[in-house]
């Protein structure tokens, strides 16, 4: 891959990121510009969106527990659901290709993502080693514990040309 297929991937891949928080629908948006180029099939894609919600989990565990080194799976169960709240489109997808794969290929693709991602929780959370043949469900336990206390960031609303009361007022000001 050259450096401008490189970049132009990760343009791609932005713009669908933002299109699946928008849409929060849970469907890949295959309809975008420059997707079907870009990618070479659903699975492609799919598994781009699982390696940016895997690295963005990571990332943000490992701020976490700079934070609170003591508080592991806490921490562990606070940056899933920072990594959530920022990637909602994208942990929606995930979740209904999970749920329904379109085939056999991808069905066993996300299992491998969802093991090494389980494997990685309870690592990170102290529960275990990756040679540890238990880590994978303890890893499990703390993905549904993070689901079940995890509560939606409210949704940010764009309150239009007026940031707040101080710009309606300067747009009065300067219109008079």
């Amino acid at each position: 891959m050259s450096w401008t297929s490189h970049h132009k991937r990760g343009e791609i891949l932005r713009g669908v990121v933002a299109a699946v928080d928008d849409r929060r629908d849970g469907l890949l948006p295959m309809d975008l510009p420059g997707v079907t180029e870009t990618f070479a099939d659903e699975l492609d894609l799919l598994a781009a969106l699982q390696l940016r919600w895997h690295t963005r989990l990571s990332g943000r565990i490992e701020t976490e527990l700079a934070d609170q080194p003591m508080d592991l799976e806490d921490a562990v169960v606070r940056a899933w659901h920072g990594t959530a709240d920022d990637l909602p489109g994208v942990r929606a997808v995930l979740d209904r290709y999970h749920a329904l794969p379109v085939d056999e290929t991808m069905a066993d693709a996300l299992a491998k993502a969802r093991t090494k991602e389980h494997l990685t929780l309870a690592v990170m959370a102290g529960k275990g080693a990756f040679a540890d043949a238990q880590c994978v469900q303890v890893g499990s336990m703390i993905e549904l514990r993070a689901r079940a206390e995890y509560e939606p960031a409210a949704p940010i609303v764009d309150r239009g040309p007026f940031a707040g009361l101080v710009d309606m007022f300067r747009s009065v000001r300067s219109a008079a």
